[in-house]
């Protein structure tokens, strides 16, 4: 019986925790299309957005400093150590997650207005949540999927706060609660 509880306490330590996966197999899932990344975009010093706010116009809004850019750069070596030398990338419209996506430089990136910021109108976040799980779920096989958008918006489909240029390896088929298989960053 002691050997058996002792067996089991090695089996339960080395398992991963709340359903995490181990970070090799998040990424292998990512590479072979059974995953998701979804992150925060770089640093951009300050919070939310300057009163004057204009989605077409970045000088209204608060962007990547030159950290920031680094930072975004960093995700092609680290995608590329994972085997990851091309992907599919979505972005909010707002500069700075667009100025990330190009920075990863991993290909094409197009604008989802479902990964826009809803930081000042909250009761956007369920619509845009749903129809978020919704397009993706509807892609097509093909190469790795990127979402670069806003920790409100990682937060509400994933309960993860994530900080800037982090994030999160997200199971497929999303749902409105996926599984975090991990948590990344170029920076760790």
């Amino acid at each position: 019986m002691k050997v058996l509880l002792i067996w089991l306490l090695i089996v339960l330590a080395s398992s991963p925790a709340n359903g995490i996966a181990s970070e090799d197999e998040a990424w292998a899932a990512l590479r072979e299309g059974r995953a998701v990344l979804m992150m925060r975009h770089a640093l951009a010093p300050g919070t939310g957005d300057p009163a004057g706010f204009n989605v077409n116009d970045c000088s209204t809004q608060r962007n990547l400093s030159e950290t920031g850019r680094e930072e975004a750069r960093l995700w092609k070596r680290l995608l590329g150590n994972h085997g990851i030398t091309e992907a599919r990338v979505f972005s909010s419209q707002w500069c700075r997650c667009m100025d990330t996506a190009r920075e990863m430089d991993m290909g094409a990136v197009t604008a989802w207005p479902v990964l826009n910021s809803f930081f000042r109108n909250r009761g956007d976040g369920d619509t845009q949540t749903r129809q978020t799980i919704a397009l993706v779920n509807d892609l097509e096989p093909g190469a790795p999927v990127v979402l670069v958008s806003h920790q409100v918006n990682v937060t509400a489909l994933t309960g993860v706060f994530p900080r800037s240029n982090e994030g999160v390896i997200l199971a497929l088929p999303l749902s409105e609660s996926p599984e975090v298989l991990a948590r990344v960053s170029p920076g760790r």
